[in-house]
């Protein structure tokens, strides 16, 4: 008979493949007692000495954790996710790719434990996983499960507050270990699609916004720092191309969670090599959200104004005007929200509701400013030069066009709105702004509509153009101490900084220099200026007194000063008393500060003498008291009151010799009229009406009898007699060739021009009035738009005006 050994009948134990053997052998009995190091030796030994057989042992592994996380054996678990870590440590070769199918597929199990240990347990192995470096790369691993598994992990609820910060702590370290293996990967790319960056990035952003109780846990254990730096991680292994798909979920997470105003997360997702592309999401989104509530609006732009305080400091690229244009168009948008509320809260009958949804307005309106002059402001001189160029030309001003804004639909309030905001962002542009040439940093094309918004009549703007001045021409800083106007009694104390004046500044004030001093003379003498105004304009002579003034412009400075002194004085235009005083009390305050900077004594003695007299006759006349409350105001100003005054002839005395030319204060100085004065409210209707009875007599014939002149003797004789007449043209000629030997050429220049630009106007006054819309061919007489259409006649039979025919 055939006999079986005994050894065989009850066990087959020997019969049992070694790599099994030897994997059972690592656990031992009790599994208090752990890994059994000397059989994990030789198991290591034998998975290096036969590669082949890894995979096999990665199975059998696999295949006891899953019996024991059912049977919830735990120590068992916990010994075989040691053994399989150290043997991923222990082999690098090709055979190890199977094995790490095994491997992943128990970590996964674990991961899909309710057990907070397993889940733990396997987030760890898997972090190991991840630190090692393959020789070859994987075409087939995937590790979508990961992510998803990963990203639940970070947002557990668990009850226990330590548990919980222990799943999202190994959630968040379990995500960071997915990148580190995918993200260096070409094969791997796929981790950057939308699918998967919107469950990584909220999941970070969740912790970093949801930090309890921070000081109960530090370093590595607390979820906010932890996701913090994993998201630093994550953006800075970013490319180009995936930088879009890692800024949408943030701020899609953001704007969802209403956490759009916590600013404090906000700088991290700016990369500095990717700062540009950023931004450009960043206005996209705030596009795609332009009918959202302004919280919501505001919080975005609050978002691109911690972007751009990062990125305005290095290269931003292309997207410089384009982050303007979007900021300027969502500007307008805010003001029609504002004026829309506004005038529907009129016609209902909710008041609180309508003036909370303004409020609100102003809110994104005062970030939008806030966002364009801090990028403004720190950017390059030279693009910050552009940037004011971008700026201003979408400043809307009377006369000119505007390609930006539509003012006719938003209205005069619209239209004040938008130019008091964009001037405040202009303000903040300039601020810090230094030019080695004012020719560079006021070049026309931003001077000239600077100065048409001068000329306005509210206060607050020409307020503002003046503080944009103010930044622009002081390169010293020497405004603040120059705050406050006053009789400063000694100015040389202040210790004024400033330079020799360059050959190009001295070109820029001859160029601009009489613009300059058009603008400061009509902004004195409006009528709603108040103390502010006063005190700019002050520190507008004397700032340019500092950095712009040689011999020439001094003279001219004084001329100015004694042409508002006599404006005042002469009071042809009817100004109110406080006006007249508020200007006579800035020349003081000016002529006390230049015949201090220009160090010439016998200036400083006649300054002083005439302060002295005022502050004991005429109070009123000094800065000191003329802008306080309740300062009791004169009746009239008595001009023979000259020791109340500054006089030209005193001046011209203290100043004659070398150096000035004194004699040019003898001529006195008159604005030129440009055609600004036509864009503005001071054309007068009363001209146009005058200049229609002049040129259309014929349509009032049953009163010429009542125009015509009564000639009588009296008027005989006084036509006969020239004697006067020609006395008074020999003294007009004496004043003209006076004038044209004594005054500068840029004066004479402008004079001349200003006359042949009121002669240009008249005509385009006239034609305006004479030529008529086409005639309708009815020959009935139409009404259209408020204008009355004149019948049709034949061209042959039109009359035409006697100046029109020759």
């Amino acid at each position: 008979m055939f006999c079986v050994p005994a050894g065989v009948c009850g066990c087959c134990g020997p019969l049992r493949p070694r790599y099994k053997r030897l994997v059972d052998n690592i656990f031992p009995e009790d599994p208090k007692d752990g890994l059994s190091k000397s059989d994990m030796e030789k198991l290591t030994f034998y998975a290096v000495s036969a590669p082949e057989k890894l995979d096999r042992i990665g199975a059998y592994l696999a295949e006891r954790l899953s019996r024991d996380v059912v049977r919830h054996r735990y120590g068992y678990v916990v010994i075989a996710m040691e053994a399989l870590d150290q043997l991923l440590m222990a082999c690098h070769s090709q055979s190890i790719k199977p094995f790490v199918e095994s491997f992943l597929h128990m970590v996964a199990k674990l991961l899909e434990s309710r057990e907070p240990d397993l889940q733990v347990l396997g987030t760890n192995s898997f972090v190991k996983f991840a630190n090692i470096e393959e020789d070859t790369p994987s075409y087939h691993r995937r590790y979508d499960f990961f992510v998803s598994q990963f990203s639940a992990m970070c947002h557990s609820t668990h009850e226990d507050t330590d548990t919980r910060n222990r799943i999202r702590v190994a959630g968040i370290k379990g995500l960071q270990g997915v990148v580190r293996k995918t993200v260096n990967d070409e094969l791997q790319a796929i981790i950057w699609e939308p699918q998967h960056m919107d469950k990584l990035i909220p999941s970070m952003l969740f912790n970093m916004q949801d930090g309890e109780e921070p000081d109960r846990c530090d370093g590595e254990e607390n979820p906010a720092v932890l996701a913090e730096n994993c998201f630093r991680e994550l953006l800075g292994r970013a490319a180009y191309g995936n930088m879009n798909n890692a800024v949408r979920p943030v701020l899609v997470h953001l704007l969802k969670g209403r956490l759009l105003s916590c600013i404090s997360v906000h700088p991290l997702i700016l990369i500095a090599q990717h700062s540009h592309h950023v931004i450009q999401q960043v206005l996209n989104h705030l596009d795609t959200n332009n009918k959202s509530t302004p919280r919501v609006r505001a919080g975005i732009v609050q978002v691109l104004l911690e972007t751009v305080a990062i990125a305005a400091k290095g290269s931003v690229g292309p997207t410089v005007l384009e982050v303007f244009n979007t900021l300027l168009k969502h500007l307008r948008m805010s003001v029609d929200f504002e004026l829309g509320e506004s005038s529907r809260r009129n016609s209902a009958c909710s008041v609180s509701s309508g003036r909370g949804k303004e409020s609100e307005e102003r809110i994104v309106q005062n970030a939008i400013i806030q966002t364009i002059g801090f990028f403004g402001g720190n950017l390059p001189d030279y693009q910050r030069a552009e940037v004011m160029m971008f700026i201003m030309g979408k400043v809307p001003v009377y006369g000119t066009p505007c390609h930006t804004l539509d003012t006719v639909k938003i209205g005069h309030r619209g239209t004040k709105r938008i130019q008091t905001m964009l001037l405040s962002s202009l303000i903040m542009v300039t601020s810090g702004f230094k030019s080695k040439s004012m020719s560079t940093a006021l070049p026309p094309s931003f001077l000239d509509p600077l100065f048409s918004i001068s000329l306005m009549e509210d206060s607050e703007l020409r307020q503002l153009v003046l503080e944009i001045l103010h930044n622009i021409i002081d390169r010293h800083d020497n405004r603040a101490k120059l705050r406050g106007i006053r009789i400063i009694p000694n100015v040389a104390a202040l210790k004024i900084k400033r330079e020799k004046i360059s050959k190009q500044d001295i070109a820029f004030m001859k160029k601009h220099g009489q613009q300059l001093y058009r603008h400061i003379y009509l902004g004195c003498k409006e009528e709603d200026n108040n103390h502010k105004n006063f005190e700019l304009l002050f520190t507008t002579l004397a700032i340019v007194t500092i950095e712009l003034a040689n011999e020439e412009v001094v003279i001219d400075l004084i001329r100015l000063s004694i042409a508002l002194q006599e404006m005042c004085l002469i009071n042809e235009e009817n100004m109110p008393m406080f006006i007249r005083c508020g200007i006579m009390a800035s020349v003081a305050a000016y002529l006390n500060f230049l015949s201090q900077m220009i160090a010439n004594p016998p200036f400083c003695q006649h300054v002083s003498k005439v302060i002295e007299m005022r502050s004991v006759e005429a109070l009123f006349l000094l800065p000191e008291h003329i802008f306080k409350d309740k300062c009791p105001l004169p009746e009239s100003l008595d001009k023979e009151d000259k020791h109340l005054y500054f006089q030209t002839a005193e001046i011209a005395e203290c100043l004659a010799g070398p150096g000035y030319n004194a004699e040019r204060l003898s001529v006195p100085y008159i604005p030129q009229v440009t055609d600004e004065d036509r864009l503005t409210r001071r054309k007068s209707f009363v001209d146009t009406i005058s200049l229609q009875v002049d040129i259309m007599p014929n349509s009032l014939p049953d009163k010429q009898s009542q125009l015509a002149e009564e000639i009588t003797f009296a008027t005989l004789k006084k036509a006969i007699d020239t004697t006067g007449l020609e006395e008074q043209e020999r003294e007009k000629r004496r004043q003209l060739m006076e004038k044209f030997q004594k005054a500068p050429f840029e004066e004479i220049a402008a004079h001349c021009e200003s006359k042949a630009n009121m002669l240009h106007d008249r005509l385009a006054q006239i034609f305006e009035l004479t030529i008529r819309p086409p005639p309708s061919p009815s020959g009935v007489v139409s009404i259209s738009a408020g204008h009355t259409q004149h019948p049709s006649v034949p061209v042959y039979e039109m009359k035409f005006p006697d100046l029109c025919v020759y």
